[in-house]
């Protein structure tokens, strides 16, 4: 049985469907490599992943793609908590999707007579600061000069993240080079060089911090 959504958490299945129906919420399923939202501008949707995994990327004017997060199961996404003047927002799946979409002023409307539409709120707000603490991790991560230190301080992210100095890669190494803003094969070099300085080793995509 699939773990239910964070934004679900402690709500009972009962009381959840009927907030649902009642939101008129609308769920709908997106093969690999789908747009699921692009630059749904004042809409106020918010977008649930309930399965599968997506990429929220951007797309500068000259075409450059940029992933700027990478959502599971569980994770949400809006033009809510988003902005940006540079390019335009994309969510694209990474693998097969469901998602489920509800309007934000429904659910504000809701939350004035219904203790369900609440915990739902106290759970998104639970999640945008989570959502918070790693958009910070990305901006340390992109103000890091040389295209090393990137991928050390990604690594030593994502040891802390599998409370182990072993780990998969959860990215592509073309995704990875666009989520850390760089070229894949001045990375790829860099990466050799971290094999070769025996810091790292690199075993189908399999990384291990050796320091």
């Amino acid at each position: 049985m699939l773990e239910k959504p964070r934004i679900y958490q402690n709500i009972e299945q009962k009381n959840l469907k009927k907030l649902l129906n009642s939101l008129q919420s609308n769920t709908l399923f997106y093969k690999n490599n789908q747009t699921i939202a692009y630059s749904i501008g004042n809409r106020e949707i918010i977008g649930i992943i309930e399965e599968g995994k997506a990429n929220l990327v951007r797309f500068d004017y000259d075409g450059k793609r940029t992933i700027l997060e990478e959502m599971n199961e569980g994770d949400i996404f809006s033009d809510l908590f988003i902005s940006t003047d540079n390019g335009e927002l994309s969510v694209i799946s990474t693998t097969d999707c469901k998602v489920t979409f509800i309007e934000y002023p429904e659910l504000i409307e809701e939350a004035k007579k219904s203790h369900t539409a609440l915990l739902v709120i106290n759970n998104l707000i639970q999640l945008m600061a989570n959502k918070l603490v790693k958009r910070n991790e990305r901006i340390e991560l992109l103000t890091t000069r040389s295209i090393r230190n990137k991928l050390l301080n990604y690594f030593e992210l994502q040891a802390k993240k599998n409370n182990s100095k072993s780990f998969n890669l959860e990215y592509s190494y073309t995704d990875l080079a666009d989520y850390l803003s760089v070229d894949r094969s001045a990375m790829m070099r860099e990466l050799k060089n971290l094999k070769d300085d025996n810091l790292i080793t690199d075993t189908n995509k399999k990384i291990t911090i050796l320091y």
